[in-house]
């Protein structure tokens, strides 16, 4: 094979695997109706309620129910940046624990589906959400509150916070 030969090869197999990395990757980053049914492996499919709305027990149950909690606290927020965040810090698993970062050689392991420590999520917690760091609906509902304080809002956040 020639050189140049050789080298476009390699530019097309480049360009070909960074486009199928993106189209993996917007895939991931955009719910579509099947991310959005697929329940969390802990969770059951029994609907949790706030207020007089109920919720499936699942990623998009729990996304939604802290959307209204939000949206009811001036948390400002959206679906599409809560799952991102949530699908590049615990790939949906509410029981997710980080052992191996700073934090938790310091012996405070960031927990959850947002992977918040305990003093943040203390500082953070919102009233209505259980006082729970592993709760799905509590953790992503404090995640998103220290992230509007910090960065405007959890959709302006693209890697750890």
């Amino acid at each position: 094979m020639s050189l140049t030969r050789t080298a476009r090869t390699r530019k097309f197999s480049v360009a070909g695997i960074a486009t199928a990395g993106a189209a993996a990757a917007a895939l991931t980053l955009v719910p579509s109706p099947a991310h959005a049914a697929e329940p969390a492996k802990a969770a059951a499919a029994a609907p949790h309620a706030a207020g007089d709305k109920k919720y499936p027990e699942n990623l998009d149950g729990w996304i939604r129910e802290s959307l209204d909690i939000m949206k009811s606290k001036g948390i400002p927020g959206s679906y599409e940046g809560l799952h991102r965040n949530i699908m590049r810090e615990s790939s949906g698993n509410p029981n997710a624990q980080n052992g191996w970062d700073v934090n938790a050689q310091n012996g405070t392991p960031s927990k959850g589906l947002l992977q918040v420590i305990q003093p943040t999520f203390d500082a953070y917690h919102v009233e209505g959400t259980p006082n729970s760091l592993t709760d799905p609906v509590a953790n992503i509902t404090a995640a998103a509150n220290y992230a509007a304080d910090k960065y405007g809002s959890i959709d302006n956040v693209d890697s750890a916070y």
